[in-house]
């Protein structure tokens, strides 16, 4: 499979928290995506650009909190994340950079 642009429009970029670093013990990866990707894109996106296989994709949308910056109240925007379980021997390093 080749790396289409549309591919790269599915995934914005890997997430690096606490959290997701305990998913990669269980050959999971975190990923952030635009909200309208669905399931079986992310899936797609992912298997084409890294060559891995993809066992499961869960998402979870975050809403954005409201936060004061200079006095001024502000809102950060919602993201949609993707908790992609991988199959047995497969692995994507998100440390290294893509």
């Amino acid at each position: 499979m080749s790396a289409k642009a549309e591919h790269y429009d599915v995934i914005v970029k890997p997430i690096i928290t606490e959290k997701a670093t305990m998913t990669s013990e269980n050959n999971g990866v975190v990923f952030q995506v635009t909200k309208d990707a669905t399931k079986p894109q992310i899936k797609e996106a992912v298997e084409a650009l890294f060559g891995v296989k993809v066992m499961a994709v869960n998402t979870t949308i975050t809403k954005g909190k409201v936060k004061r910056f200079r006095g001024q109240l502000g809102r950060r925007s919602d993201v949609k994340k993707a908790y992609v379980t991988l199959a047995e021997g497969n692995t994507i390093d998100v440390a290294t950079g893509l």
